[in-house]
């Protein structure tokens, strides 16, 4: 048996066994990562560890740290209070707004994971309040960056785009985008049907304050949001009431339900400074959250006391232990020796579409951009043959590669299950990880179906 085979082998018994025995399968992936790499890829500790995502901890753990802060203090509290308001308590429109959102700040230029680091956390904070499926408003916000991820002037598009032209293949810059636009639209339409969305509708508004009570259009906060989760404690149940906090504001006031404080002005400073630093100056997302959730428990220790323990660390666990054994895969040639295999294939149609569930799975585990600046070169000898359109193969495995990074073991799928507040997060993790299977097994076969069989380019 080679090497290869036996590491993906090693793969599947850790995801069997973390589902049958509850073992957090971050913890069994640094262990398969240790006991594969040593025994069987003959690395030492530093070849192991190249795999572990440093920068990937710093952003759970700096996101996390900052918007835990802003919970104590209240400031997503107003936002949420903002957010209901600015769609005149239509809360079926808010998903919508977090997807275009996401949407345009990836299209202008910013990383996916960045745009869902600072989206994320207000949407499901959001979906907290207002009883939404999480799994609704979390795939909107992933979905939402794809969809804007391939712009001609965004950061995915310039990388593919570069790819296809050192390559010499022909392209369509507005093609591309238009595909994954398409693609990630159609699919955060169906989400809002399947997982709530008429429902949403059928609430009619509600006012800012009310957090769960009839609104003005007669409708009526339950939680019927097609998860079974989304409560407070993630049980399948609506809160009761909604706690008031002394400084809320319950006779009117501004309208806002709850005040401004010095603290809250501060945190929503520190967020716009992170949106601003993120995006203006590339700076690294992680290490700006961190450094300004330090500087607001420095001015405020009693509203950051216990930030710290409410950030995601079995996420953080789960993620870099699969992300160091995946690291560990790439070491050793796994994913190289997979792809070869495949575009050795005599048959350019089923190449293509073997090759697009190849970045599928790959991808739901490790960088969409990577694992297309492999696949990509791989397709060129079939696609020399003329007998498969290079601009709707490209397309197919843009859109392949990246779809499913709703998939908890990527970083935008991290991003949000460690940004939702108040629910069962081993639940969260199963449904993001069974509707990240779902996008594996289903989106390749549409794309290969829609972009490469017509033959495009």
């Amino acid at each position: 048996m080679s090497p290869e085979l036996i590491s993906i082998l090693v793969l599947v018994v850790v995801f069997v066994i973390a589902t049958t025995r509850s073992v957090n399968m971050g913890a069994l992936a640094f262990a398969a990562a240790f006991g594969v790499g040593t025994l069987v890829a003959d690395l030492d500790a530093d070849g192991i560890f190249a795999g572990f995502p440093g920068d990937l901890f710093v952003v759970l753990v700096g996101v996390t740290y900052l918007f835990a802060i802003a919970r104590a203090n209240g400031t997503t509290d107003w936002l949420v209070h903002a957010a209901v308001r600015l769609v005149r308590g239509r809360v079926a429109l808010i998903p919508w707004v977090m997807f275009a959102l996401t949407g345009a700040l990836t299209a202008i230029g910013a990383v996916s994971p960045a745009a869902v680091a600072i989206v994320a956390p207000v949407a499901l904070s959001f979906a907290t309040r207002y009883s939404i499926s999480p799994l609704l408003m979390g795939t909107m916000v992933v979905h939402g960056a794809q969809a804007g991820g391939f712009s001609p002037i965004s950061i995915y598009g310039s990388i593919v785009n570069g790819i296809v032209e050192r390559e010499k293949l022909p392209g369509s810059e507005i093609g591309l985008f238009l595909a994954s636009l398409v693609a990630n639209l159609l699919i955060a339409a169906v989400l809002f049907a399947v997982l709530g969305g008429r429902k949403l509708w059928a609430r009619g508004a509600v006012a800012p304050e009310d957090g769960g009570t009839p609104g003005k259009g007669g409708g009526t906060e339950t939680n019927d949001t097609g998860t079974g989760s989304g409560s407070s404690a993630g049980d399948g149940t609506a809160p009761a009431a909604v706690a008031v906090r002394p400084d809320q504001d319950t006779g009117g006031g501004e309208g806002t339900g709850i005040r401004l404080s010095p603290a809250r002005v501060a945190t929503l400073v520190a967020l716009v400074a992170l949106v601003v630093a993120v995006l203006g100056f590339d700076l690294d997302a992680g290490l700006t959250a961190v450094t300004l959730a330090v500087v607001l428990s420095t001015a405020w220790p009693e509203d950051s006391r216990r930030a710290v323990g409410e950030i995601a660390w079995s996420t953080v666990l789960l993620i870099c232990g699969v992300l160091t054994y995946v690291g560990v895969l790439e070491e050793m040639g796994t994913i190289t020796w997979a792809g070869e295999g495949v575009g050795g294939i005599g048959v350019p149609l089923l190449a293509a579409v073997l090759l697009c569930y190849i970045g599928a799975v790959v991808s739901a585990f490790a960088s969409s951009v990577g694992i297309m600046g492999a696949l990509i070169p791989l397709a060129v000898p079939f696609l020399a043959q003329g007998e498969i359109g290079a601009v709707g193969m490209v397309a197919a495995l843009a859109v392949s590669a990246t779809v499913v990074d709703v998939s908890p073991f990527s970083t935008n799928g991290a991003l949000v299950l460690a940004a939702a507040p108040d629910v069962d997060r081993d639940r969260f993790f199963r449904q993001l990880m069974v509707y990240g299977g779902i996008v594996v097994a289903a989106v390749p076969a549409l794309a290969w179906l829609v972009l490469v069989v017509p033959g495009f380019g």
